[in-house]
């Protein structure tokens, strides 16, 4: 649904991407940020939010999950947006 949702959107720059990682033993999805300063998404299983490793002012997302990039592994590209992108952020 996210991925449709991605879809029926104008293209971020840059492109979503999906992906899956193992995070603490569970497989756990990220929705790319769609422009500058947002958060990039970690969901789980049942697409709820869990935490925002990066993005925001900061860049270092919600601090929820500080050690997300460090510790994550096994990622796994779901789904990348091929379209060509035209403009900047909305």
């Amino acid at each position: 649904a996210k991925i449709e949702e991605i879809k029926n959107q104008s293209v971020w720059n840059p492109p979503g991407v999906v992906a899956s990682y193992l995070y603490k033993t569970e497989t756990v999805y990220t929705i790319s940020a769609n422009c500058c300063d947002q958060y990039t998404i970690v969901y789980d299983k049942n697409c709820i939010a869990k935490c925002a490793p990066s993005g925001g002012i900061s860049g270092f997302g919600d601090g929820k999950c500080l050690d997300f990039f460090s510790a994550a592994t096994n990622r796994t590209v779901i789904w990348e947006d091929k379209r060509n992108a035209s403009g900047g952020c909305k």
